[in-house]
């Protein structure tokens, strides 16, 4: 028996888990150096509260979870006879994969019977959202873990994510963001447009003047790598910001068609602490990252 697992940086909420059978790994955020665990310190995100936190000027940190926490998750599992497939977001983009392996290390030598399979999204928030939805529907479907690690080789390519942050100080604080420092410079209403590369990393491929601007440029990503986009899942993010969602979400259906089905994410609040309040993101079926 499989036991599948995905974390709170994926955008996964406690009722889409239940959909699909997904067992929640938390990620934490610190704010005055406390640590906060989504869902576990909490039952409901309350998306407001926190963007309005970083609204007034509060910056929270993040931090790796432990090799211990990690075993926390799994050795249950493993100690039940049920095997472990792990759905998660970039492990390009953190340490604690390391500990999540160093974990897995010591649980493989005391279960050697037991299997690990992952499927690395080489993305975070919405994008990383989508791919857990879709390994979601083909594990209901009836296909296996190792069939759906098959079939992420080529697929989790296939799936891109574009965005853009409205206050260039987050993520001039968090570093996270390959090619930041060339968006920067010093204009008021800059906001970078980021996309998540095939390494599974963010980078930042361009700027636009104005919110107007960057949504336009996300709705033209959308037009020239989008494939198939009604057969799969689109989500609209945001982080905080219903109304552009909202007018994001009106363009692309006036683009693609008004029966283009679009489910709109709010940022996790781990993710969220690196990118700020005010942004609007899109994750869709592409021909390429």
């Amino acid at each position: 028996m499989w036991t599948c697992f995905t974390d709170t940086d994926t955008d996964i909420t406690p009722e889409v888990a239940a959909e699909y059978g997904y067992k929640i790994i938390s990620m934490p955020y610190n704010v005055d150096a406390k640590p906060v665990y989504p869902f576990v310190d909490y039952d409901r995100f309350d998306s407001k509260a926190f963007y309005d936190m970083l609204r007034s000027g509060v910056i929270p940190t993040t931090s790796a979870i432990s090799e211990d926490e990690y075993i926390k998750y799994f050795e249950p599992e493993f100690a039940a006879g049920n095997d472990i497939f792990y759905v998660h977001f970039s492990a390009a983009m953190t340490m604690t994969f390391d500990n999540m392996h160093k974990a897995l290390d010591s649980l493989k030598a005391k279960y050697p019977d037991r299997k690990f399979l992952e499927v690395d999204t080489k993305g975070i928030t919405i994008l990383s959202y989508i791919i857990v939805r879709e390994i979601g529907d083909l594990l209901k479907s009836g296909r296996t873990p190792e069939e759906v690690v098959e079939w992420a080789k080529t697929e989790v390519d296939h799936y891109t994510q574009y965005f853009f942050a409205d206050d260039l100080k987050f993520f001039r604080r968090s570093g996270r963001v390959s090619g930041i420092a060339a968006t920067m410079g010093g204009l008021i209403g800059i906001r970078p447009i980021i996309y998540m590369s095939q390494e599974g990393k963010m980078v930042s491929i361009g700027k636009e003047k104005g919110r107007n601007n960057a949504l336009n440029r996300l709705l033209a990503y959308a037009e020239e790598l989008g494939d198939d986009v009604k057969n799969h899942h689109f989500i609209v993010g945001h982080t905080d910001a219903p109304e552009l969602a909202e007018t994001m979400a009106a363009m692309l259906r006036e683009k693609f068609g008004q029966d283009l089905e679009i489910e709109f994410v709010v940022t996790n609040p781990t993710a969220g602490s690196h990118c700020g309040p005010n942004g609007v993101g899109i994750a869709f079926h592409s021909i390429h990252r």
